[in-house]
């Protein structure tokens, strides 16, 4: 088999492995999300307690960060699908870039993707085979 196939094949499981740790760890704000709800709507008020609003905007932030991580993940799902059919090689790049930012997986991650689709016959990969399809 061609090195280049392998390595796109390769990334390509190694973003769903990272697509599903992702998804795991944007769950963990969902903790924010019920404290801050307890915290806001805790019955009479005690001396001592933080005010409502502040429960509210702890659940707010948390919600804010579990739509974030999971759009991450769908992202990472759709680079993973791209690389596999040699699609979007720009949005696989840019996808390989968010995900240096997701330390330690997604920077060794994104660093490979970044170095195998920056070589000149992967991107001839992904041009030669939008050209068959258009073809067809």
């Amino acid at each position: 088999m061609d090195r280049d196939l392998e390595q796109l094949r390769l990334l390509s499981i190694f973003h769903y492995v990272l697509a599903g740790i992702a998804g795991l760890s944007s769950l963990f704000p969902s903790i924010w999300i019920g404290l801050g709800v307890y915290m806001a709507t805790n019955g009479p008020r005690q001396p001592g307690l933080p005010p409502p609003l502040f429960g509210w905007a702890m659940a707010v932030l948390g919600a804010a960060l579990v739509v974030c991580g999971l759009g991450f993940t769908a992202l990472v799902i759709a680079a993973a699908r791209a690389l596999r059919a040699r699609r979007h090689h720009t949005f696989c790049v840019v996808v390989g870039a968010l995900g240096c930012g997701f330390f330690p997986f997604g920077t060794v991650l994104g660093v490979f993707t970044i170095l195998v689709l920056a070589r000149p016959s992967v991107r001839a990969r992904f041009e030669g085979d939008a050209a068959g399809l258009a073809e067809r």
